[in-house]
């Protein structure tokens, strides 16, 4: 991911966030000279700077079982950004730009096509999901109809061996450009604009006000 040295962050932290915000990520791989994309909910495992992340595919999907080097793309928001709202629009002749926050994880794929493991990955992403809903629907692997569906997805494991994590929040512009564009997201109908807005103002200096 072309990442300017500005808007690169190495927090791991940042990384929790975004998938806490958003587990449905991009899974790519490149097989045969042809790449190969799913787009797929997650659990994710951090323990200081060791991650892990499972899924599982359906079976018949191309990019299933294959234990290859893969890129998975974590998604968070994003906003266009007026040249308009800078304080110095006309001295910089300033263009549109768009902020936003994302990561890349880089790793080998692990497949698990075991009946125990597909279970017990299929058992705790609905865990975890159906918490966030509200539901309370739980696997029953004593269940042998539940079993059976089992066999029409293959899962995985991933632990990456690197890291990119971007926020591009205008980190080379002044403070008071900074400010403006944050008012403005803050201010916005739109959450995922709302949510950059946030970003950017957890990372700005106390103003002169505010000291």
């Amino acid at each position: 991911m072309y990442t300017p040295r500005a808007f690169a962050v190495n927090d791991l932290a940042a990384l929790d966030a975004l998938i806490a915000r958003d587990p449905f990520v991009t899974l790519v791989t490149v097989e045969d000279g042809e790449p190969r994309i799913t787009h797929l909910p997650v659990l994710y495992r951090r323990d200081g700077g060791d991650v892990l992340v499972e899924g599982h595919w359906a079976r018949p999907n191309p990019q299933a079982g294959n234990a290859v080097p893969a890129t998975m793309i974590v998604h968070g928001p994003h906003a266009y950004v007026s040249p308009s709202w800078y304080a110095d629009k006309k001295e910089q002749v300033r263009v549109p730009t768009w902020d936003y926050a994302a990561a890349h994880l880089h790793g080998e794929l692990e497949i698990v096509d075991d009946e125990v493991g597909l279970l017990d990955i299929v058992g705790r992403l609905s865990q975890h999901f159906e918490a966030v809903v509200g539901g309370d629907w739980r696997l029953d692997p004593e269940n042998p109809a539940e079993r059976v569906q089992v066999r029409g997805i293959i899962g995985f494991r991933m632990r990456p061996r690197r890291i990119e994590i971007t926020h591009k929040l205008n980190q080379n512009h002044p403070d008071a450009n900074r400010r403006g564009i944050a008012a403005r997201f803050v201010a916005s109908p739109l959450e995922r604009e709302r949510e950059i807005g946030a970003m950017i103002a957890a990372t700005l200096p106390p103003s002169p006000r505010e000291t």
